[in-house]
């Protein structure tokens, strides 16, 4: 699935992904490729975003890799759209 996380200063990744977690208002979820489309209210918590991509110079300071191998984006809230194979976080 493709996968951008944009925060309101920049985008702060656009790439193709396994697998997304995020922190729902009522729990973290996570998505798979074919997930059933969403929209929900993320609350403040850590995206995290498994998959083979790289993470652009100008934002790696922004995102932390896990023991487990898993991208970590710390949020404080912000909204997730997820369609037909796209997901898009607009993170606060």
């Amino acid at each position: 699935m493709y996968l951008e996380i944009v925060s309101p200063e920049k985008v702060l990744l656009s790439a193709e992904v396994t697998s997304v977690t995020v922190p729902g208002v009522e729990g973290e979820f996570q998505m798979l490729n074919n997930h059933a489309p969403i929209v929900s209210v993320l609350a403040k918590g850590v995206v995290k975003v498994d998959g083979n991509f790289e993470i652009a110079e100008e934002v790696k300071d922004d995102f932390t890799k896990a023991q487990d191998g898993k991208w970590h984006f710390p949020i404080k809230g912000g909204v997730l759209e997820m369609k037909n194979n796209k997901a898009i976080v607009l993170a606060d």
